[in-house]
């Protein structure tokens, strides 16, 4: 009796959505679905689009969802929040594993490992004129001047504010990229790839941009399209997330957020009447 009420405190324990076995089944068979569906490839250009088991998941998973077939209701969204945090887990373990064989490798990188977080800068110097081309005012500081994740958020917030227009700004990137990031990165990360324009080392440090999720389909792709290199491409990709959450604060605050500031008065041709809210 006494070992019955045991097992139900330790099951009372455990978070309710673990118990949503609804939602386990789904995720098994999209995993059966999409392993079925297997690794496809097709040319574009010069370089090849590979089509990963991943992808077709997260696609079909959308459609499944309470805004279109309602295969999945809002509380199983709701649950299954937690759970990508717990799956993501296990998969920056796994690939830290690739780690340490290849550590002389990394070692070895020296310098451009370290300095590939200024690579991050792209972000604002490409995107900033495309926001501004399309309209945007000062929701292209937030937008552009880094890849938008929860450290971003943090930055803006504390900077502007999350209800000013670089709030706004933010957090629609962060939005488009929670959705869409994962499946955009998986793709990019085979193309870039199979371009052979830079070196596979190099496609590993790009991958690892701060976020598990969208470094996971970055070097997966990276990974697929150059076998060879498979192992050597994920541990580059796993240390460079890595350096990336502890350097790029520092980046955001000493260098994005300034150039941010200077880049758009430049392209807007800001004469000063529309002042930063700033705090």
């Amino acid at each position: 009796m006494a070992a019955e009420e045991r097992a139900d405190q330790s099951r009372n324990q455990l978070p309710q959505f673990m118990y949503n076995w609804k939602l386990h089944g789904i995720v098994l068979v999209l995993v059966i679905i999409a392993e079925f569906i297997g690794l496809h490839t097709f040319q574009v250009g010069p370089g090849t689009v590979l089509l990963l088991p991943m992808l077709y998941a997260l696609v079909i998973g959308i459609f499944l969802g309470p805004r279109f077939l309602k295969v999945a209701s809002e509380k199983d969204m709701e649950d299954a929040s937690p759970l990508i945090t717990l799956s993501v887990l296990i998969l920056v373990a796994k690939l830290g594993t690739n780690v340490g064989p290849n550590l002389p490798i990394i070692i070895e990188s020296g310098v451009p490992l370290l300095l590939q977080e200024f690579g991050n800068l792209g972000t604002l110097l490409i995107g900033m004129p495309v926001a501004v081309l399309l309209g945007f005012k000062r929701e292209s500081i937030g937008a552009t001047f880094s890849q938008a994740r929860e450290g971003s958020l943090a930055i803006i917030g504390d900077y502007y504010g999350l209800d000013g227009p670089e709030g706004r700004g933010v957090l629609g990137v962060y939005i488009f990229g929670t959705v869409l990031g994962a499946i955009y990165n998986g793709i990019m990360g085979g193309f870039v790839a199979s371009l052979g324009i830079f070196h596979p080392y190099a496609v590993g440090m790009a991958s690892g941009i701060g976020s598990a999720s969208m470094m996971s389909a970055a070097s997966g792709g990276a990974a697929a399209a150059l076998p060879e290199f498979a192992d050597e491409i994920l541990s580059f990709a796993a240390t460079s997330n890595l350096l990336t959450s502890a350097t790029g604060l520092y980046v955001m605050i000493f260098i994005s957020i300034p150039l941010a500031e200077r880049y758009y008065k430049f392209l807007s041709r800001d004469t000063g009447e529309e002042e930063s809210t700033e705090a």
